[in-house]
């Protein structure tokens, strides 16, 4: 078998940062994934990112190739704060930061991930296999989709994850129901709306918490001081969590979990609400009592605090409902290695390096927001992630 040093898993934002780093390291390594994939087979095209310009980068040691610099190169209008970066502006970027800084990325998928006595035996889908001493799972959210089991039990051909939907057009002329309150929700009740379909939103919150508008002016210095801009949003909570990943490592687990669960709760941007605010039917507060198929459409029996019933029918149902962590849904990974991986709500223990407890196995991105924050489901928690483990990985490379 072909051996190599350290492996990593996935070639999205966290990925491909982590490989641009290891690589002025000079650590030895391979990196499989289709590039920036989820990105752009899982997000609605026409979509905006919530995140500000400055925070919408990708990572190399020397920051040469922001997307600032991208966009200045193209001609494409850019700002550090108030001009959401578009979808298809965002990933055409990062495959070019891929072939300018990861060219060694190889297009493969992953079969599957074994223990072995000298490291992991790797297989991949067009059947080489190797080893390798460590292995990086950056796989990011497209293994995580959660649709409620109220809804799991229709037939897939009335209900769907959000995931599945980058395009919208072939919804058009059709009654379509949007569950959720967070950006996916309304972005896509955007643009089904603009695509011609009959839309409508359903979410158990009372009310859509819209991110605030940029001021109109630069804030001031007491202003900053009170609410200090970070990359994933204003003040002094969001700046612990932004910039001392480290720090919320060492909180109390339970304080962890319940954080992640509390701080950047679904929001959409501020943009979006003038596509939808009082063009599109919202039903808030309510609770989804029950689903089903009638006579080849889907009837929502809807529910709010004060018992109030409401039946909704549609054509088919989109679930955006956002990403469960589970590692159980990591095929790839053998039943042996699944067992030794100690875990939490089905999320993986790290340590302050990003190591699970199966010694040389390390998690990134969404699957490490319980053990380094929030902050490691937005890009801009790859900066932090790059540095740190990279600094690690070639520490123990070079004590091998």
């Amino acid at each position: 078998m072909k051996n190599c040093n350290i492996a990593v898993i996935g070639a999205g934002p966290y990925g491909l940062s982590i490989a641009a780093h290891l690589k002025a390291h000079k650590v030895d390594f391979r990196i499989f994934g289709n590039p920036m994939h989820t990105w752009m087979t899982q997000m609605p095209k026409g979509m905006r990112l919530k995140s500000e310009g400055f925070a919408s980068s990708l990572y190399d040691p020397e920051s040469s190739f922001t997307l600032s610099d991208y966009c200045q190169e193209q001609n494409i209008p850019y700002s550090d704060i108030g001009l959401p970066v578009p979808l298809e502006t965002f990933t055409a970027y990062g495959l070019e930061f891929q072939k300018r800084l990861v060219p060694e990325l190889e297009n493969k998928l992953i079969a599957s991930l074994e223990k072995v006595a000298e490291g992991f035996r790797i297989s991949l889908e067009d059947g080489e296999v190797f080893s390798a001493k460590r292995v990086v799972v950056a796989v990011g959210i497209c293994h995580f989709g959660y649709i409620p089991p109220v809804l799991a039990s229709l037939p897939e051909e009335f209900v769907t994850h959000s995931s599945r939907h980058s395009d919208v057009e072939h919804f058009k002329g059709r009654e379509i129901a949007v569950v959720g309150a967070g950006a996916s929700a309304l972005d896509l009740v955007a643009l089904l709306h603009e695509a011609g379909a009959s839309v409508q939103l359903i979410a158990r919150k009372p009310t859509i918490r819209f991110h605030d508008p940029p001021g109109k002016k630069p804030p001031t210095l007491s202003e900053r001081l009170r609410r200090p801009m970070t990359g994933i949003g204003p003040g002094w909570k969001l700046f612990f969590c932004a910039n001392t990943p480290w720090a919320f490592h060492r909180l109390p687990e339970g304080y962890r979990l319940e954080s992640v669960k509390k701080i950047l709760g679904p929001a959409p941007g501020w943009f979006i609400k003038e596509q939808v605010a009082g063009k599109v039917p919202f039903h808030l507060g309510a609770n989804i009592e029950k689903a089903s198929v009638q006579s080849g459409r889907v009837q929502l029996e809807l529910t709010n605090g004060n018992s109030t019933r409401k039946t909704i029918v549609a054509d088919h149902v989109i679930a955006a409902t956002g990403y469960k962590v589970d590692l159980g849904r990591l095929s790839f990974l053998s039943s042996d290695l699944q067992a030794s991986i100690r875990s939490i709500e089905h999320t993986p223990l790290l340590s302050s390096n990003f190591e699970s407890s199966v010694p040389g196995l390390y998690f990134v991105g969404t699957s490490a927001a319980n053990a380094f924050g929030p902050v490691m489901r937005f890009a801009f928690g790859a900066g932090y992630t790059a540095r740190h483990l990279s600094e690690h990985l070639a520490k123990a490379s070079s004590h091998a």
